[in-house]
């Protein structure tokens, strides 16, 4: 083939195309660079060769040819159709027949079908989950993949230092809230490292850090109705200042609880939500949805 007919060919274009890739705003596109920090991340995870991994939101493939060497089977799931086509043929071409890139939004993609408990090989195996996730949707993203905590080992994100810190907040700290009550209840969580903003291409207007999640077995406490559950943290959390007993007097999506109900769980009625740990939580929403069942031990009959 001659340099002009190579010129041609498909895979040159697609190629050149990938290498002048821009970073775009609308999907919140940073890309990693600094080779010491990838370094650090791959190792945080302690990949295994059989492991079942995925990776979302590759980009230019920073994490994920050094994710793939440590692993014989690996997938991608990758929104932007310039990034997906450029691994195709950068990666995927690389003779790794177990390279699978889905070309998708990672919070419409069902992971169920990437385990099969009963099949042989890595899909029998749950999944282990990484990537740095868009900043603009990683909140929600990551409530769509606690739906799936039944199928999955463990987690590593890239996410704004802040963020990480509230995931990970301890009960009585100032950031600890509603994100820190949610995730601790389905999973350990694990600050593992900061990020420079100059790891990045371009460099993001905040610094950003490593953590890990990893869901309960079996769940250290348990609500009775996890949707109330949740409501009973976001609702107390959008009244952080006030004490449980105004929050609780005040909603209008909550029964009235009074300080004889609160001190039966063993809470006090002038508590604020902040110094309220998981398990104090899942009482709250069990003894919540006991009264919302049962309205009569409301009345004053």
């Amino acid at each position: 083939m001659t340099h002009s007919d190579a010129s041609k060919h498909p895979l040159h274009g697609a190629l050149k195309k990938a290498a002048k890739h821009q970073p775009r705003k609308r999907f919140g596109q940073n890309f990693l660079h600094d080779d010491s920090i990838i370094s650090q991340i791959v190792d945080s995870i302690g990949l295994n060769r059989d492991d079942n991994l995925v990776e979302i939101g590759p980009g230019m493939g920073a994490l994920t040819e050094p994710l793939l060497e440590q692993v014989d089977a690996m997938t991608v799931i990758e929104l932007d159709r310039d990034l997906a086509s450029s691994l195709r043929i950068r990666i995927g071409a690389n003779s790794h027949p177990n390279f699978n890139i889905v070309n998708t939004n990672a919070m419409q993609f069902d992971y169920s079908t990437l385990y099969d408990k009963e099949a042989e090989g890595v899909k029998s195996h749950k999944l282990r989950v990484v990537g740095n996730l868009p900043y603009n949707i990683s909140t929600p993203l990551l409530f769509t993949l606690l739906d799936y905590s039944d199928i999955i080992e463990d987690m590593h994100f890239m996410l704004q230092k802040e963020v990480v810190e509230r995931i990970t907040a301890d009960v009585g700290s100032k950031i600890y809230g509603r994100l820190s009550v949610i995730m601790q209840y389905y999973c350990e969580t694990e600050y593992l490292l900061t990020v420079p903003r100059g790891a990045f291409n371009p460099p993001p207007k905040v610094t950003s850090a490593v953590f890990r999640l990893r869901p309960h077995l079996t769940k250290p406490v348990q609500a009775e109705d996890e949707k109330l559950f949740a409501l009973v943290v976001r609702e107390t959390f959008n009244h952080r200042r006030k004490t449980l007993r105004a929050i609780f007097k005040q909603s209008s999506l909550m029964a009235t609880l009074s300080d004889e109900d609160f001190a039966s769980i063993g809470i006090e009625g002038n508590a604020r939500p902040e110094t309220l740990d998981v398990k104090d939580f899942v009482a709250l929403s069990n003894l919540v949805n006991s009264k919302q069942s049962n309205p009569l031990e409301n009345s004053e009959d």
